[in-house]
């Protein structure tokens, strides 16, 4: 791996200079194309992956062998932080978009940790974050209207990904129907309606793969005024 190659990711910011120094030694930078994988569910993996650059997705198969994607990881992003347990993997890895990928073997980069506890903390942060994001999507999962739920992912994708343009929040995804539906495994034409019903509402601009977000606030109010509504029929 190239000197100082970890200096570009905020997450190796806090850790030893030492520490730097070893996983450079032993890690690989490696460029991986769109739709290749890293790794698939019950593979054996040795390997901690980081995001250098670029995208990569998560996702899990239904019975009916259609994908549901759990996240999309971006740079600086630990991707298999679970492997630490040494059990085989239980999700696929799939590259989102081009990207560079960190590579560290297991054993080496917890002996790395056993001396660095800020490192051992980005772990453990990494771990945190995946269970806090997990359990929001299982909030999420309620069932309401399928276009309060693309909303909610809407949002939350261009609060992670967004960048501002003249129009409102670009989603920096070039992300397709399906793929949008793989999210939330359900068929493409049902969320091409909820695309269209929040078009039609003024809370998106949408064409081919991107999809813009008008107004975020307006976004989230949309969703969450519907969800407290139900919440108060329900009582």
């Amino acid at each position: 791996m190239k000197n100082r190659e970890l200096d570009s990711l905020e997450i190796f910011n806090n850790i030893l200079e030492k520490s730097k120094k070893e996983l450079e030694d032993f890690g690989e930078n490696k460029k991986i194309k769109k739709g290749m994988h890293l790794f698939r569910d019950k593979d054996n993996v040795n390997t901690i992956y980081i995001v250098a650059s670029g995208k990569v997705a998560l996702y899990k198969l239904n019975e009916s062998a259609q994908k549901k994607i759990i996240f999309i990881l971006g740079k600086g992003d630990i991707i298999n932080a679970v492997i630490l347990d040494t059990l085989p993997a239980s999700i696929n890895c799939e590259i989102f978009e081009d990207a560079e990928i960190l590579c560290f073997e297991r054993g080496k980069f917890i002996e790395v940790m056993k001396t660095d506890f800020e490192l051992t903390t980005v772990v453990m942060n990494s771990l945190a974050l995946k269970v806090r994001r997990m359990y929001r999507q299982m909030k999420n999962t309620t069932p309401i209207k399928v276009e309060k739920r693309v909303a909610a992912k809407l949002w939350k994708l261009s609060k992670d990904y967004g960048v501002e343009n003249k129009e409102g929040t670009l989603i920096d995804l070039n992300i397709s129907v399906t793929y949008l539906a793989d999210m939330f495994g359900t068929p493409r034409e049902t969320i091409s309606r909820a695309l269209k019903i929040l078009q039609n509402e003024g809370l998106i601009i949408w064409r081919s793969k991107q999809i813009v977000v008008i107004n975020k606030d307006k976004l989230s109010k949309f969703f969450k005024e519907t969800t407290r509504k139900k919440k108060i029929n329900e009582r």
